[in-house]
């Protein structure tokens, strides 16, 4: 299969929502990252995400649509005070919700669960898609299962080339990490993936907010995944990752301890670091995470995938708190690393 990159015009859109109705895959730029989509109602076209990524079939995916009038038909229950507070506080935008789900909707589409997780968007391309095709879209990211998720064009062609017929080009993403998802159906509303919208502001909507425990380690054998990027090694590069978390100065010290024996040994070491300890690390091989925690979730995926450009076989990162967009970014790299996260 030939892959074609395009820039998103009204063509390439007729085009991209002909192969979605025709159960086909379409690369998608989204706020958050590049997606996987096809129709979400159609079980056959779904199965093909799953086989595209080299997916588990019981990591649900999450469902795209364009107007909050979209949402009733995929949900068995009416939307709760609280999911009705989100939606317009952060609908569009980096925030999928988990509710039970409708007839409509595919098992094959929610991992087997018996809840489905849906969003909209904020990215013009991802919504005028949805509007064309005329149908949800289920568009995970649009990676190879375990590989660091795609924020521009390049990325997902890099891992979709010859698997997808096309991709719509529509830039770097802006967040850089994968939607919030939050289950709405408990009492509380629990985070089970951080992303761009922050516990701290779920909580100033609803009141109250918990994350899951699961967030910050793996699932346990007899645990089933509720969201997607709960239960498998995710975002990983080739090489062995390594978080380091502590006093600044000792991290500093103990990376680059770490980094000179991993050459003294015969490994391609490479640093990932804030930008203002980039100096630190003298004539280390290094690249910068940004200057801060929103600046991290901005590139860490683009940094993971560099690392595997460099051939880098040993990955030493800096760690930023689990605070606000820190835990989505701490999230994603401590799923990277298998959470091999050393406190110095």
């Amino acid at each position: 299969m030939n892959t074609r990159v395009l820039k998103p015009d009204e063509s390439a859109l007729q085009e991209a929502a002909s192969l979605i109705r025709e159960g086909k895959l379409v690369g998608i730029p989204t706020e958050t990252v590049y997606g996987l989509g096809a129709d979400a109602l159609n079980p056959e076209a779904v199965a093909s995400i799953f086989e595209a990524k080299g997916r588990p079939g019981d990591n649900p995916l999450i469902v795209h649509i364009d107007d909050v009038e979209e949402l009733r038909p995929l949900i068995a229950v009416e939307p709760s005070p609280a999911a009705r507070a989100l939606m317009a506080a952060y609908w569009p935008g980096p925030l999928t919700l988990i509710f039970p789900k409708s007839d409509r909707v595919p098992l094959r589409t929610t991992g087997g669960l018996n809840t489905v997780a849906v969003r909209m968007p904020s990215h013009p391309i991802a919504r005028a898609l949805i509007r064309a095709a005329g149908c949800p879209i289920a568009a995970p990211s649009g990676n190879r299962s375990g590989r660091p998720s795609p924020t521009t064009a390049a990325h997902m062609f890099e891992d979709m080339d010859g698997r997808i017929p096309l991709i719509l080009d529509g830039g770097a993403c802006d967040v850089g990490v994968e939607s919030t998802v939050v289950d709405m159906t408990g009492d509380v509303p629990r985070i089970l993936r951080p992303g761009g919208v922050t516990r701290e502001q779920i909580a100033q909507v609803c009141g109250d907010c918990v994350v899951d425990s699961a967030v910050m380690r793996p699932l346990r054998e007899d645990e089933r995944p509720r969201s997607p990027g709960m239960k498998y090694r995710h975002y990983a590069p080739a090489g062995q990752l390594t978080i380091f978390h502590g006093e600044p100065e000792r991290v500093i010290e103990a990376i680059c301890e770490t980094y000179d024996q991993a050459e003294r040994d015969g490994h391609r070491p490479l640093i990932l670091a804030l930008e203002g300890s980039l100096s630190r690390y003298g004539d280390r091989r290094r690249e910068s995470l940004g200057q801060d925690a929103a600046g991290m979730a901005h590139v860490v995926f683009g940094a993971l995938r560099d690392a595997d450009a460099l051939g880098a076989d040993v990955i030493l990162s800096e760690a930023v708190e689990a605070e606000g967009i820190g835990l989505a970014v701490m999230n994603r790299l401590g799923r990277a690393a298998a959470f091999h996260i050393v406190e110095v």
